[in-house]
């Protein structure tokens, strides 16, 4: 399965969006089931999650990911219980603060595999960093158990920090960069963007993809599925690009062939591995 470039939410307490979310454009769903639902809805919300997952092909057969937002702490350990399911890619975990909360996440992924059959390990974690203590401690939770990426949840962590952020984000440029610099680290996935709450000014959301696209991010998180044709569309390399990306490599593998380390490519200019490694990421993203 190639990269998911949109990551759409949808409520976990809306049976009528859920039903449809599948076809809205989107290459990841995100089921929410904490700051989307009232909190005298949670358990109503489970319930509603666990019959629609209950209908839905396994994850290595549904072209497009599934995953649920759980609650922080012991709600979350509950959420997982009651919708865990051979149809989850993972859960993105709210509120994450420190890798030992992800160890006792862990156990609780493991029972629930055990329980379903399904092979150890895979289903997947996201956690969402949404205070400055999670962002100084994102090396040690990129480490922690099934984590998948990193995804900063720009709002909470807004608050928490006191920053009002303008229209090119430069206010948590730091944090942006650290979440990538991170990840590239621990060796896990490139993180995903944030959000952005004004679903109507879609030239905005290109605009501001394209500036964490070329930060290092791989696809963004939206709240809305008009934003999802647009991530896409940021996130998926030209045709121009990909033949570019394909031919650079068809010149270092000869180049290496012949017993060289460098190559020239169509303009010209030098390359080494480095860029090379570059271009095999363009043909990754190639769908």
């Amino acid at each position: 399965m190639s990269a998911a470039r949109s990551h759409l939410y949808v409520p976990g307490d809306k049976p009528e969006v859920l039903a449809k979310a599948l076809g809205r454009g989107a290459d990841a769903l995100i089921v929410d089931l904490e700051d989307a639902v009232a909190p005298a809805h949670k358990a109503a919300a489970r319930d509603t999650v666990a019959h629609w997952l209950s209908t839905l092909p396994r994850a290595a057969e549904n072209p497009v990911q599934v995953w649920v937002r759980i609650n922080p702490g012991d709600a979350g350990h509950v959420d997982v219980r009651a919708v865990a399911s051979a149809a989850l890619t993972g859960v993105v975990a709210a509120k994450t603060e420190s890798a030992e909360e992800l160890v006792a996440l862990h156990g609780v992924l493991t029972e629930a595999e055990d329980r379903l059959e399904i092979v150890a390990g895979s289903l997947a974690v996201v956690p969402l960093l949404e205070s400055a203590h999670a962002v100084l401690q994102a090396m040690a939770i990129a480490k922690a158990p099934r984590v998948q990426r990193l995804q900063v949840g720009e709002a909470d962590l807004r608050a928490d920090i006191g920053v009002d952020l303008g229209p090119d984000g430069r206010e948590l440029l730091f944090v942006r960069s650290q979440v990538v610099l991170i990840s590239a680290a621990a060796g896990i996935e490139p993180p995903v963007g944030p959000v952005d709450t004004n679903f109507r000014d879609l030239d905005a959301l290109r605009e501001s993809t394209r500036a964490i696209k070329a930060m290092g991010y791989v696809g963004r998180a939206c709240i809305h599925p008009a934003q999802a044709g647009v991530v896409n569309e940021v996130f998926t390399p030209t045709e121009q690009e990909v033949a570019a990306a394909i031919d650079l490599i068809a010149r270092f593998d000869a180049a290496m062939a012949a017993g060289d380390a460098v190559c020239l490519d169509a303009q010209g200019r030098m390359v080494d591995e480095a860029v090379v490694r570059q271009a095999r990421r363009v043909v990754a993203l190639a769908r």
